[in-house]
């Protein structure tokens, strides 16, 4: 059977290396234009617009301005634009009705080929964005972030497995290891959701113990790997020119 794939912009999620993605965090409209520049230049797969990190963020005007002057910038990557909430990790701390108007204002503004939206909020307004999405041709990756555990395997398997039943065209999850087993219990996990879902998935082991899983992507069934130019927006990334070089070496014939 292939593996299910997704296109994100010129990107195909889900067949032969896992691509790469590059977050930007920059809190000004020219910190984001010069990190994108640095970004462009080395060439990953997608860029990770982290518009939690923008100071604009609030203003739908002055998002849609940057996200389309990005958008130019970066030329034929991939655009992918997440506001990470708080509780998952993010830099602002926002309501769910902020939230989902900040998602809103994401898609109305026409930039991106890509939209994060966490799993964990109120389910009608969850599966409303998707829909308005969809509309706009806009794919979306649903997200569930742990950074202080690892769940358990029938737990991971789970989260990821609602994602897709939600309507999520890639289903993400990462989480925090406190053991070598937390961390194959995560790519044990992501084997078998690899292999039963309908839709490529994302899935990861943050920090220094579970770097290994940024690599083993496609041994294990993750379509996606962050890797950085410049500053990490997680514990545990590679730099972008180390992984491209480990995701090649462990390439399967």
């Amino acid at each position: 059977m292939a593996n299910p794939t997704v296109k994100v912009g010129n990107t195909v999620l889900g067949s032969g290396r896992p691509k790469i993605a590059v977050p930007i965090t920059g809190k000004t409209e020219e910190d984001i234009l010069t990190q994108a520049a640095d970004i462009k230049a080395a060439q990953p797969d997608v860029v990770e617009w982290r518009i939690d990190f923008f100071e604009g963020v609030l203003d739908a005007s002055a998002l849609a301005q940057t996200g389309k002057k990005l958008h130019d910038a970066i030329g034929d990557l991939a655009l992918l634009t997440t506001f990470r909430t708080n509780g998952e990790g993010g830099e602002l701390v926002l309501d769910d009705a902020g939230y989902f108007q900040v998602c809103e204002n994401v898609i109305a503004g026409q930039f991106t080929d890509a939209l994060d939206v966490e799993r964990y909020h109120e389910e009608s307004a969850v599966k409303g964005i998707i829909e308005k999405a969809h509309a706009q041709k806009v794919v979306i990756i649903m997200s569930n972030h742990d950074f202080d555990k690892t769940p358990a395997e029938d737990d991971i398997v789970g989260r990821l497995t609602s994602m897709v039943e939600y309507g999520a065209d890639v289903a993400k999850m990462a989480v925090m290891p406190n053991s070598v087993q937390d961390v194959i219990n995560l790519l044990e996990a992501t084997h078998r959701a690899s292999l039963s879902l309908s839709k490529p998935i994302i899935t990861m082991s943050m920090g220094d113990l579970g770097k290994v899983s940024r690599m083993a992507g496609e041994v294990f069934g993750s379509s996606l790997s962050f890797g950085t130019v410049g500053a990490a927006s997680a514990p545990g990334q590679v730099a972008l020119d180390h992984l491209k070089v480990e995701l090649e070496d462990l390439k399967l014939s």
